[in-house]
């Protein structure tokens, strides 16, 4: 059977669309038809946005809120934001098995193949793939390619997580990363940062927002995005990196927000280990690695 391949118009994303990822978490509501979850497996459906603008005015909010320089490239984590509606789109589509909130970001891997200037044109598409049994319960891959004039520029992988049946013996585990201890920066992050990178971002999940609207899905206060907390690691060693790269990261403990956090990086044979922990116990927040391509 051929894949289903739908095109999104505009951002997506909006009122609209955290209403659609809100309501199958709701008792009773997510029951009504239109909104309970009709699939067992992941649907075979692309979705794909086309003739993207790269505009100046967004790439500057962006890289305001996540610590990057001024440049006529984009940062290399930026091309999420093009993505990331196509996340929104396959994960609130009532075929796709699990609601998308209440559904965990574990990892994330990007590769950059070249860089991406202000005015270029890019289109995107999304997939979901790979539903596996974790430790903790299913894991599951949205894979991303985004190319410019037919050329592949950037490509992810997210793995997400829905909690539940795992198999605690012979389920998944994630990829290891080096542990990086210490930190040569430290980061004070505000409570409203969640609200700011929602701005700039799209992803306005509640758990980010305040600490009542995260109190509703079981945590003590709002926390910061991984996305966010990727993006800051990219901002503080982007001087070290070649111009076609592989970025991995694994999301370990929540920031809750207010915080504050370490940074610290070192070389190795591959390019950078780095991290992101906590300055009260040392604990990681974030751990990545990067390579050149």
């Amino acid at each position: 059977m051929a894949t289903e391949v739908r095109t999104l118009s505009g951002s997506g994303g909006g009122v609209a669309g955290l209403l659609k990822a809100a309501l199958p978490t709701l008792p009773v509501v997510n029951q009504l038809p239109g909104v309970k979850k009709t699939g067992r497996d992941l649907p075979d459906l692309a979705v794909r946005r086309e003739d993207v603008l790269i505009e100046r005015d967004q790439v500057s909010a962006y890289a305001a809120v996540c610590g990057f320089p001024t440049k006529d490239t984009v940062p290399v984590p930026y091309l999420h934001m093009v993505a990331f509606p196509l996340h929104m789109a396959i994960m609130t589509d009532q075929a796709f098995p699990f609601p998308a909130i209440g559904t965990v970001h574990l990892e994330n891997r990007i590769l950059s193949h070249r860089p991406v200037a202000i005015g270029e044109t890019v289109s995107a598409v999304a997939k979901a793939e790979n539903l596996r049994t974790h430790s903790k319960g299913r894991v599951f891959d949205m894979n991303v390619t985004v190319e410019a004039d037919g050329e592949t520029v950037w490509e992810s992988t997210s793995t997400y997580l829905r909690i539940g049946k795992g198999d605690k013996e012979n389920g998944e585990r994630g990829t290891e990363f080096a542990p990086v201890t210490g930190g040569a920066a430290t980061w004070r992050l505000g409570g409203d940062l969640g609200r700011r990178y929602a701005a700039v971002s799209g992803d306005s999940n509640p758990i980010h927002l305040y600490p009542l609207t995260a109190k509703a899905f079981g945590f003590p206060r709002h926390i910061a995005h991984g996305m966010w907390t990727k993006a800051r690691a990219i901002a503080a060693i982007e001087n070290k990196l070649p111009s076609a790269v592989q970025i991995e990261v694994g999301f370990k403990k929540p920031i809750f927000l207010p915080g504050t956090v370490t940074f610290g990086a070192r070389t190795n044979d591959h390019g950078l280990d780095f991290a992101v922990n906590s300055a009260k116990s040392g604990a990681p927040h974030l751990l990545g690695r990067t390579t050149a391509l």
